[in-house]
């Protein structure tokens, strides 16, 4: 008996190191960083992670909360792309990376948002921030509501363009829940994706954009989504990735050089996309099922997901079984397409992962008087509705 006790003991010594030998090599995924995470895009399912809530310097990563509320005023129809911009005296005074704005210059919200999300310009970052919101410390102030929104527990603001400042700091999961937001935004990789570019083309004043994501053009499937510098902060990068229907997202934060800091990115991308496969389980087309809108011009709406929802399996273990439920509020009319009007929840074998927003598929007028008295005339007619003794 002794010895079959003494057997499982050694057996037990022998599979320990095994299982501290494979987690060490996993974190040789970002060893240099001082912290990182890889997470894909769609679930927010983590697939790695370091020191992934340690309050850091972002850097010029902090332009990644100013590019989503840029481009949410635009898909809300407050601002467009052709928007004309007049420079004010305090964005052409910006210092560090910038595209050389002068005071008074005008230049459209499209050529400034590429300044942004190529360059990194540090001048048309706040030149954005002025128009949208009327000035630098308003913009701020959204930016830390909207930080509290996404559930940001360890991201404070306090400029724009992410030059260092007392206060100002993130989280490398904080930074991937932003990219996650922004990727909502078809737009934002036709600008993210730009390796390389001119603004004031046709002038004497013209400029050369060039990607600081240098993943842009070296890593097949990268569109986005910001690097950052600074002293304080080290190299940082957040990433993103499509591939195979799978969008990943990996942020380091820290690093020592810019090759580290890419080649870190990389293996963490390599990992993601070697291990892992995403699986659709509804998209935004999905129709599922119709509502009866409550005094709507129309009758009926149908109810589609506010988003594609997919589950991540790992190649190496067995296919994850998911399944939804759906509860759906009162849709009471006027209702617009994107407004919220229910709930989807999503299960991975038998536990719940996520809860999506529901929205009607098409906008809903409301009806007037008539249109109601006619449309009760007609279903007491038809029998839909019945009078007891």
């Amino acid at each position: 008996m002794k010895k079959f006790l003494v057997l499982i003991l050694l057996l037990m010594n022998l599979c320990v190191p095994i299982s501290v030998q494979a987690e060490e090599d996993t974190l040789k995924l970002a060893e240099k960083a001082g912290s990182a995470i890889l997470i894909e895009a769609s679930s927010g399912k983590v697939i790695y992670e370091k020191n992934a809530d340690e309050k850091l310097p972002p850097a010029s990563m902090t332009k990644m909360m100013s590019m989503l509320l840029i481009i949410e005023k635009i898909d809300s129809g407050h601002i467009k792309w052709d928007d004309i911009v007049t420079v004010s005296e305090n964005a052409s005074s910006m210092g560090g990376s910038q595209i050389l704005l002068e005071t008074g210059e005008k230049m459209s919200v499209s050529d400034l948002f590429k300044g942004v999300a190529v360059a990194s310009g540090n001048d048309a970052v706040v030149a954005l921030a002025e128009y949208t919101y009327g000035s630098e410390a308003n913009f701020v102030n959204v930016m830390n509501k909207k930080a509290k929104e996404l559930g940001l527990k360890n991201t404070s603001f306090k400029n724009p363009h992410g030059l260092d400042a007392a206060n100002h700091y993130s989280s490398a999961r904080d930074m991937a829940t932003i990219t996650m937001e922004l990727s909502k935004h078809p737009d934002i990789f036709k600008y993210t994706s730009i390796y390389e570019d001119y603004l004031r083309k046709d002038t004497d004043r013209k400029i050369w954009l060039v990607n600081t994501n240098k993943l842009v053009r070296f890593y097949d499937g990268v569109d986005g989504m910001k690097t950052g510098y600074t002293e304080e902060a080290g190299y940082c990068l957040t990433a993103t990735a499509k591939k195979n229907g799978m969008r990943l997202i990996a942020v380091a934060m820290n690093e020592p050089d810019s090759n580290t800091r890419n080649s870190e990115v990389t293996n963490m991308l390599n990992y993601g996309f070697s291990n892992y496969y995403a699986e659709s389980v509804i998209t935004t087309k999905t129709n599922l099922g119709k509502v009866e809108v409550i005094k709507g011009k129309d009758k009926y709406v149908t109810i589609v997901p506010k988003e594609n929802v997919s589950i991540i399996n790992d190649k190496s273990k067995d296919k994850i079984k998911a399944n939804y439920e759906v509860k759906i509020d009162d849709v009471v009319a006027p209702v617009k397409k994107g407004d919220k009007v229910g709930t989807l929840i999503l299960k991975e074998d038998g536990v719940k992962t996520k809860e999506i927003d529901l929205t009607v598929k098409n906008d809903v007028k409301k009806a007037n008087f008539i249109e109601l008295y006619l449309r009760y005339l007609k279903d007491m007619l038809s029998g839909e509705i019945s009078f007891k003794a």
